[in-house]
């Protein structure tokens, strides 16, 4: 099935939900235009098309092997990649004084999810290059970013992140890879690394490891993990490289999807490391790297969702099965009320979910770019809050529509050959990994919410009650159902607010669906609304959708309301002993 990228929905959010001009505005990003997005838009969308779309299907028949102590990329993968490289669309959002373009990264998630829709499995390696970037430069001595990152923001180097350990998964504190101190200031990294993503591959020429391992004195639990820096291949005093590092990929894992993404168990047996950062600092330093690494895998959860979305579409174009109410004889079942419900449906949620990513990346850019002190602190605070949500939220609509293609596609989406159930089963990693979705609400309600007093909520509800306010020149119906979401999420709030502990974590994810539904309904109409008053062309189209979203979508806030109230005896007064069976 073809993917063509829906630019016209992506520059509509970015100029009205995600405020894109104003973030154009600000200081470090004056050479960027609206004009010059748009051009950027449009040649992602090429690319995407073009050179990732077709291999999408051989990666998932022909996934990655190993051959003898290297990992072979499926077939396709190393050329597109090259191409991806001299394209120089992993440097979008790099700052310049790292070699990068210095967009800002509103734009970044714009392109990457055309990468990600196109091909998931391919964008995972640039994915977390971009990432370990960010954790490079952030942590790492003037030594190491000299030497690695300008290979790295251009691709030509790629990154991959080694946390996940048999024992030491969701929680790091078992972490047993061990890091020795050798006498020239390096250390020598020993253990066993699982569920490493892209760790190797022979599509770039070096691949730089980010390692947790623990020092010989550091204190138990995650407080005594460090961060080490492995490279494949070890780089020369002159920038060329040298001998191999002495660790690699000893077995690939037989995944339910994102087959042309090589997963790998590591062993390193005494490779050289260079320390990142504070020693027993490790986690710190990672989690600038998962930060990112986590909204980009919510942009997945909307990427892997509209590719289902447009195949499910195109095959109800041409399909034809009983007769269409008020139709003709041969009309497709695009006709059907039930077929054009769930795919109004799957449009409205990937639509409100995108909003959510673009607003968390928008308030990334203000928080690093704006002059004013106050500014970026309210940005710091609304990026912290928006960023499980749009990870957990995003991913879970991508399970959904993916798995509402396979329906419209009826028979023809449970075999293979449709390409449907390759989207349901890509999608499925994506509420698991980097953080599980259980796992980001507990942090929204602990982090985010309880931690600062529901600050950031209270500014979050405020901007939300604005957008209401913005609706009754255009949508009373519209207007009342945001209100109603709005009020929704604040007696929510106050209820994890002013909770025990049991009873905000037995809620915690119905409170990150509950926050998802309102402030997605919120961005649309929002969006809506500023289009209308751009007389955006587009606008009546967006507004149609908002309207839906607040028949349908924002009601459900007071369902999840209804558990949060109940708290955790709803789920502890069955007895554990009969849950096999009565």
């Amino acid at each position: 099935m073809k993917y063509a990228a829906p630019v016209k929905a992506k520059t509509f959010l970015l100029k009205y939900a995600a405020d894109l001009s104003t973030v154009l505005s600000q200081p470090g990003f004056e050479q960027a235009s609206e004009e010059l997005v748009t051009d950027i838009l449009s040649g992602a969308a090429s690319f995407a098309e073009d050179f990732l779309s077709p291999i999408n299907r051989v990666g998932d028949l022909n996934p990655a092997y190993l051959d003898g102590d290297n990992v072979i990329a499926s077939p396709g993968f190393k050329d597109a990649y090259k191409s991806f490289v001299e394209a120089g669309w992993l440097s979008l959002s790099a700052s310049e004084d790292i070699g990068g373009a210095g967009l800002p990264s509103v734009v970044s998630v714009a392109v990457n999810e055309m990468i990600y829709a196109s091909n998931m499995a391919f964008g995972l390696c640039p994915m977390l290059t971009s990432s370990a970037v960010k954790a490079i430069a952030a942590h790492a001595s003037e030594d190491l970013k000299s030497t690695y990152l300008s290979k790295m923001v251009t691709g030509e180097w790629s990154g991959a992140m080694d946390l996940t350990e048999p024992q030491a998964g969701s929680d790091l504190g078992p972490v047993r890879t061990k890091a020795e101190p050798n006498p020239d200031g390096t250390y020598s990294i020993s253990g066993q690394k699982i569920f490493i993503t892209w760790g190797d591959h022979d599509c770039a020429d070096n691949i730089i490891h980010l390692v947790l391992a623990r020092l010989p004195d550091a204190p138990s639990g995650s407080k005594g993990i460090s961060l080490f820096l492995c490279p494949k291949y070890i780089v020369n005093d002159d920038g060329t490289l040298g001998e191999r590092n002495s660790f690699k990929a000893i077995s690939l894992e037989h995944k339910i999807g994102i087959h042309g993404s090589p997963t790998c168990v590591m062993e390193f047996s005494g490779a050289k490391g260079w320390l990142v950062g504070e020693p027993n600092r490790g986690l710190a330093c990672m989690f600038t790297m998962m930060n990112e690494a986590r909204l980009f895998v919510g942009v997945q959860g909307v990427a892997i969702g509209e590719r289902a979305y447009q195949g499910a579409l195109a095959f109800s174009q041409d399909r034809v099965q009983g007769r269409v109410p008020n139709g003709n004889p041969g009309d497709a079942i695009i006709g059907h009320p039930d077929v054009r419900r769930m795919l109004i449906d799957s449009k409205v949620r990937l639509m409100g979910a995108r909003a959510i990513c673009m607003a968390t990346a928008a308030a990334y850019d203000m928080t690093i770019s704006s002059e004013d002190e106050d500014i970026r602190k309210s940005s710091h605070l609304r990026e912290a809050l928006l960023t499980p949500i749009a990870k957990s939220y995003s991913t879970d609509i991508g399970v959904d529509v993916t798995s509402t293609g396979v329906q419209i596609f009826g028979g023809m989406g449970y075999v293979e050959e449709t390409g449907a159930a390759q989207h349901y089963r890509d999608s499925r990693i994506a509420p698991i990994y980097e953080g599980t979705n259980g796992i980001q609400a507990m942090d929204l309600v602990g982090r985010k919410i309880r931690r600062d007093g529901g600050e950031a909520m209270a500014q979050m509800i405020a901007d939300l009650k604005s957008y209401a306010e913005l609706s009754k020149s255009y949508e009373n119906g519209i207007t009342e159902a945001l209100e109603s979401g709005i009020e929704n999420l604040e007696t929510a709030t106050r209820v994890i607010l002013e909770a025990d502990e049991m009873d905000v974590l037995a809620v915690a994810s119905n409170y990150l669906e509950l926050a998802g539904h309102v402030i997605s309904g919120g961005l649309l109409i929002k969006a809506a609304c500023k289009g209308l008053e751009a007389n955006d062309p587009l606008a009546p189209q967006m507004m149609s959708l908002a309207r839906y979203h607040a028949q349908v979508v924002l009601p459900e806030s007071a369902a999840h309301l209804n558990f949060i109230k109940a708290g955790a005896s709803t789920l502890f007064e069955f007895p554990v002993d009969s849950l096999a069976d009565l």
